[in-house]
């Protein structure tokens, strides 16, 4: 498992990725991914797609049925505890009956419950369907990797999982293009429909595009057996080891459960921020959004470069430290001309110091304690960004966002801080900032 989850690999393959773009035919060739990665990256693309649109319409279908930012927070921390309290028996259960078969309940379930959700008015219903819809999405992130894996090769691996980001990261900017444009072209059919109606037609539309991975699926049989194994054998001492990992790990945590905070708090109400605040129209809102997918991509793109000429540590802090810095001008302003580039700056910084982190992690800890290690940041994550996402909207309620993004700014700087102290001063592999030459 620690293959799928080394970071390291990521960065080469967006490198490599990067390269490619200059002859993107002959890169591919060069890649000599088979037809059952193909199959997957279908399967992923249709899935992808309509989950991307249904997050980023979600939370304004909410607003538009009067919730508040508190009970906004409460139905996505209900969503990320049902992802928590799933992970673990999907796994078990895609063991049991494998990867094919596990993928097909994923793509029947959840677009299945998340039509529900489309559907349901009231908080408390809202809540129930967003932990079981988390229950169902949960098990898409654990067959994923695993199929990928046994459909490439050590050789191509990262460059198939590039490919896969890449075209996540496509759909997001198509989706928010289409989320922002369709009431308009609704309206110019002579389509009238009420805003909370046409949000839901939204989420419905996504759903069924989400469950027309399944038309792909068919097609995996011959690639992925009904009992494919994931992750290698089992060992039954997997759980002690998650306690008994390198000591690495005690010291590497904190600042990453800090970093989870700071990203999970504000990314989750970003759209409710520009329509409730900032007063900005869905149109904009869905082009900020594609924008934002782009910046993000060649964010990611870029990090390996940034991490090559201030060092790994030091792009770190400094990413972190620049993702403060932007929470703090967003706080500092209420014109919407201004804000909207601060948070497309914010957007791309803040995930460019994760690929970096789970690189120290992967390449701190022993090879034996790679899996372990790894479950157990992306359970911790999991946890922290569930209560921090259900506690972020009661203190939007409270606060208001101003306040509440120099407090997350504050937070930002923080984890940089501790990071530095914990991880960066300490580091003795070779990962400490260098300047290259």
């Amino acid at each position: 498992m620690e293959q799928l989850l080394d970071a390291k690999a990521s960065e080469e393959g967006s490198e490599k990725v990067s390269r490619g773009w200059m002859r993107p035919s002959a890169w591919l060739r060069n890649q000599r991914l088979s037809r059952g990665f193909w199959v997957i990256f279908a399967i992923a693309f249709f899935f992808d797609f309509g989950i991307l649109i249904y997050v980023f319409m979600f939370n304004l279908y909410l607003l538009d049925l009067h919730f508040n930012d508190r009970a906004i927070g409460l139905v996505n921390g209900a969503a990320m505890l049902g992802s928590i309290a799933g992970t673990l028996p999907a796994g078990a259960l895609a063991r049991r009956i494998g990867l094919r078969s596990m993928m097909m309940v994923c793509l029947v379930s959840a677009p299945a419950l998340c039509a529900v959700r489309a559907m349901a008015v009231g908080q408390s219903v809202h809540i129930v369907m967003g932990f079981l819809a988390g229950l169902a999405l949960c098990s898409w992130g654990v067959c994923f990797l695993p199929a990928v894996a046994q459909t490439t090769t050590a050789e191509n691996r990262a460059s198939g999982f590039s490919l896969i980001f890449s075209a996540s990261v496509g759909t997001g900017v198509l989706g928010g293009f289409l989320c922002g444009y369709l009431p308009g072209w609704l309206a110019a059919a002579g389509i009238a429909m009420h805003p909370v109606e046409v949000k839901r037609l939204i989420l419905l539309a996504s759903c069924g595009i989400a469950a027309m991975g399944l038309l792909p699926m068919l097609r995996m049989r011959r690639w992925l057996p009904d009992r494919a194994p994931i992750g290698g054998p089992i060992q039954e001492r997997s759980w002690r080891r998650f306690m008994a990992v390198d000591p690495f790990l005690r010291r590497f945590l904190p600042p990453m459960a800090l970093w989870t905070v700071v990203l999970t708090s504000f990314a989750p109400f970003s759209n409710v921020y520009f329509s409730r605040n900032l007063h900005i129209p869905l149109l904009r809102i869905g082009m900020i959004f594609s924008v934002a997918q782009i910046i993000q991509l060649f964010a990611t793109l870029l990090t390996p470069l940034l991490f090559r000429w201030i060092g790994l540590v030091n792009g770190i802090v400094a990413t972190q430290v620049l993702t403060a810095v932007a929470l703090g001008c967003l706080a500092a302003t209420q014109n919407a001309q201004l804000a909207v580039p601060i948070y497309l700056a914010f957007f791309g910084m803040q995930w460019m110091s994760s690929p970096g982190m789970y690189n120290i992690l992967l390449s701190s800890v022993r090879a034996e304690n790679q899996s372990a290690a790894s479950s157990m940041t992306l359970f911790c994550n999991s946890l922290v960004g569930a209560i921090s996402t259900a506690a972020a909207g009661i203190l939007f309620t409270r606060f208001g966002y101003p306040h509440m993004l120099v407090g997350i700014a504050v937070l930002a700087v923080v984890a940089a801080t501790v990071f530095w102290s914990l991880v960066g001063s300490k580091d003795s592999h070779g990962l400490a900032p260098q300047l290259v030459s």
